[in-house]
């Protein structure tokens, strides 16, 4: 990392052990502009570090074949990495997760970020609303002050892996939009693992790239 970002993100609290991803705590309004200027920071920090990409390549006709991929050893899964991305190597993420990629927009309002990281326990019967609750957890993070619009929820595989993928929608009454879809993978371990992809203001390119990130995700 070159430069300290000009607006830290909040940290995420401990992991509870009932959970599959990082649940933050709401945030009190009012804050709302400083949350979303802090997501515009994190992207600008992770395109501002020292980008290595693994070159392991898709060789799916998925829209990201051949592009390449960050192999996270920690969460156990595998993503691809869209052209004008850039993979964190830097030593700051976020404890809660453990590989990052973004693309910056035109200001800090604006842009996309991909997070994975390990969960908790998690089987193919809690997956629904243990995925439910924690999309709508991190919107309620990062967009405290907006209403929540559930465009989509539905249980899916992850290289035949039990999976499930939210999508919320989030709008807020300045004209605020954001994406979040956030997917959650069972591993033979017991445990899981998780993709957790948020738009800003989102634009077409910008949901169909976290989108292509998060389905060409694979365990590993």
């Amino acid at each position: 990392m070159t430069t300290p970002p000009p607006v830290s993100m909040p940290p995420f609290p401990p992991l509870p052990p009932f959970v599959p991803v990082p649940v933050p705590q709401p945030a009190p309004r009012g804050r709302r502009a400083w949350l979303i200027v802090g997501v515009g920071a994190l992207v600008a920090v992770l395109l501002a570090g020292v980008t290595v990409w693994w070159l392991v390549r898709d060789d799916d006709h998925s829209p990201l074949a051949g592009r390449p991929r960050v192999t996270d050893t920690v969460a156990g899964l595998s993503y691809a990495i869209p052209e004008g991305w850039k993979q964190d190597q830097s030593k700051d993420l976020i404890s809660a997760f453990t590989s990052s990629i973004a693309r910056t927009g035109a200001d800090s309002h604006s842009g996309a970020v991909v997070m994975a990281g390990r969960g908790g326990p998690a089987d193919e019967s809690s997956l629904r609303r243990l995925t439910e609750s924690a999309a709508h957890s991190n919107a309620e993070f990062f967009y405290p002050d907006s209403t929540r619009t559930l465009e989509e929820s539905q249980p899916t595989k992850v290289s035949g892996r039990p999976a499930y993928t939210v999508v919320l929608n989030t709008h807020d009454t300045d004209g605020t939009e954001g994406r979040l879809r956030l997917t959650v993978v069972t591993q033979n371990s017991g445990g899981s693992a998780f993709l957790l992809g948020i738009a800003l203001s989102p634009e077409p390119t910008g949901i169909r790239e976290v989108d292509a990130v998060l389905e060409s995700a694979a365990v590993q």
